[in-house]
């Protein structure tokens, strides 16, 4: 079977009533996963990300960040894995998860955007009840 990429993107925030100590511990153990996945070809490298950001739209920039506290993107790292279940079985060891972070992993489309395909940025009233 064909090994693909997968995005995963971490969401959220630390649960209140945790202890910094304990988050602490958790992070330290997702760096420990983190480097053993990347030594094991079933992750590759990723970032954290800052808390400033633009957000860029035709109407021109504005300063971010631009969700809810719960929709908030901390960080991207990527998974090799034979199907999406699987790469959903690596997230799913994450430490962090323990305390409060989501994680949302998303195959990479390899097939240039086209119009008429319906993806994500498909309007609602452009999809076809036919498939």
């Amino acid at each position: 079977m064909t090994q693909s990429d997968y995005l995963l993107i971490s969401r959220g925030q630390w649960d209140e009533s945790a202890s910094p100590q304990d988050v602490q511990a958790a992070i330290d153990r997702f760096y420990a996963w983190y480097e053993r996945g990347l030594a094991d070809g079933v992750l590759k490298p990723g970032s954290r990300l800052e808390m400033r950001g633009k957000r860029v739209t035709r109407d021109g920039i504005t300063d971010g960040p631009f969700a809810e506290a719960k929709e908030l993107v901390g960080g991207y790292w990527f998974i090799v894995a034979d199907s999406l279940e699987d790469a959903a079985r690596i997230a799913a060891q994450n430490p962090c998860l323990a305390f409060g972070l989501e994680l949302e992993i998303r195959p990479l489309e390899a097939a240039r955007a086209r119009a008429d395909d319906v993806t994500n940025e498909t309007p609602p009233a452009w999809r076809s009840n036919d498939g």
